[in-house]
Order: C-alpha cells, then structure tokens, then sequence
C-alpha cells in the first residue's frame, strides 16, 4: 500500500505522486479515474479492485508548478551523489559553498555543490583556486520539469515516463 501512483491533473498534467492508500481514497470517493493499472489487484471479500499506478483527477485544479525547494538531498541529487571535487560515489557526503560564505557567496542552487568530507576538510574556508582545486561540473539550478521533478520514482515506474515527457 506504500507504492507510489501518479496523479495527474484532468489535462493530463503531472502534479503530484502520493501513495497507493490516498489513489484509492481518490478512486473510490469518484474525484479521480484510472489511467493506467500496472501492479496488478486488491481482493476483498465482496470485490476486487485495480492497484493504480497513474491515475487523472476529474477536476482541473489550477495551482502554480511547485519550484523545487533547496535541500540537502536534493543538492546531492542535481549532484548524482557524486563529490564534485574528487568525482567518487559516496553515500557519506556534505555541501559545500563554492564561494565561501565568509567570503559573501550566498546560500543558492549556483554556489553550492556535494562534496566528500575529505574534500570539503581539504577545501576548508578558501575558494576553489586557493585551494588548488577544481570542479567536475559547475553548479547550475535543476530544470524545473515534471521528469525531473518525479524522476526518482521512474527506476520502478517505466510506465511514467509516456506522462511525464514534456511538461
């Protein structure tokens, strides 16, 4: 009851993804349909139900594109939870400012990176030319699309993807 569905709203626009317990309040309450069932049934005693994996509300409702909100994951998800210093995987990972706060850089999506601790020590309070440093990839703010935003969810939901492109 935990897996993720879809929801989109009644043009077709991908708005939100919430749990399989909530799709079903939807369906059943009749203020959302089924778009596409890929995970099979629920049985009951009396009846038997499709487990939704998209479902469309039967309303437009009209609410601005949420901006994506700067965290840490999601820092290190722009990043690929790669450091952006030393390019290892690393599950162990801080953030890091490319232009040092003391210094006047600010906290937004341009000045800060994921870096591994050891990296991040080695830098310390300096900018990436004192250090002796240099970046893999130079940050940038994530695009604002619906695949980038409910991407994390397309490793087990291939059927998403027809939705999500192009919004």
């Amino acid at each position: 009851m935990q897996a993720p569905v879809l929801v989109l709203n009644a043009n077709f626009e991908p708005i939100n993804v919430c749990d399989m317990r909530r799709a079903m309040g939807l369906l059943l309450a009749e203020k959302a349909i089924l778009v596409q069932n890929g995970r099979g049934e629920i049985r009951s005693v009396n009846i038997i139900l499709p487990r939704p994996s998209v479902i469309r509300l039967q309303k437009m409702i009209s609410r601005p594109r949420p901006q994506l909100k700067m965290t840490r994951r999601e820092i290190f998800r722009r990043d690929n939870f790669t450091c952006q210093y030393c390019g290892r995987n690393n599950s162990d990972l801080t953030v890091d400012h490319v232009l040092p706060r003391h210094m006047g850089g600010k906290h937004i999506w341009t000045n800060v990176v994921a870096a591994c601790p050891g990296c991040n020590h080695r830098k310390g309070g300096r900018t990436v030319e004192e250090a002796g440093m240099r970046l893999l990839h130079y940050p940038a703010q994530p695009p604002n699309s619906a695949h980038y935003t409910f991407g994390r969810h397309l490793d087990e939901n291939h059927e998403w993807d027809a939705f999500l492109s192009g919004w």
